[in-house]
């Protein structure tokens, strides 16, 4: 009786380790691909989708992890919340570049707009400052708003400016269409034409 719960225990014991060497290897398989999976946009996501790199680095250290502790059951189940997890962080990534790549072209046009009227207001706020007296159609206290409203938006294309050198072409578009925005405001106060 004694032998047979030995030589049960010790079928049981083989049967455990096969099943466990038989899990070896589509564990190893499994965090390689994820780790190539990770590679191959890691430099993007990190740019683009940090949040959702972290958590698939998770996912993934955990999966190493426990791979290195021979639980390969455990890397074995965890290879589906991995793969929604990578998901996720594609759509992200692509959603992101997407959205960096239309902000680019939004702030080329605006850049290539706004400076030029900005010059434009600053000769009229300069003439006018430099004139005896104010025409008719420009007001004191609107002359004076428009003044403080040139510098704010000198000061907002500053830092659009540096958005887009730092490579934020989303930060530097919506300010860069803030101080658009301003314009026309500006340019009525001050009498000025308006953009067509």
């Amino acid at each position: 009786m004694q032998i047979t719960k030995v030589l049960l225990g010790l079928a049981a014991s083989t049967l455990l380790f096969t099943g466990c060497s038989n899990q070896k290897n589509p564990a190893t398989s499994a965090v390689t691909q994820a780790e190539a999976a990770v590679e191959e946009i890691r430099v993007d996501a990190a740019q683009y989708a940090p949040d959702e790199l972290k958590r698939t680095d998770a996912t993934l250290a955990k999966m190493k992890a426990d791979l290195a502790q021979e639980d390969y059951k455990d890397v074995i189940e965890s290879v589906p919340q991995f793969n929604k997890d990578v998901a996720t962080l594609r759509e992200t990534l692509v959603g992101k570049q997407t959205q960096a790549i239309a902000a680019t072209r939004e702030w080329e046009a605006l850049n290539a707009e706004v400076p030029p009227t900005v010059e434009a207001i600053q000769v009229r706020v300069d003439a006018l400052a430099s004139s005896p007296k104010l025409p008719k159609e420009v007001d004191k206290h609107e002359f004076e708003a428009a003044k403080a409203s040139l510098e704010t938006m000198k000061s907002t294309w500053a830092e659009a400016t540096a958005a887009h050198s730092a490579g934020n072409a989303t930060e530097a578009a919506d300010k860069g269409r803030s101080v658009q925005e301003k314009v026309a405001e500006v340019k009525d106060q001050l009498g000025m034409e308006p953009t067509t």
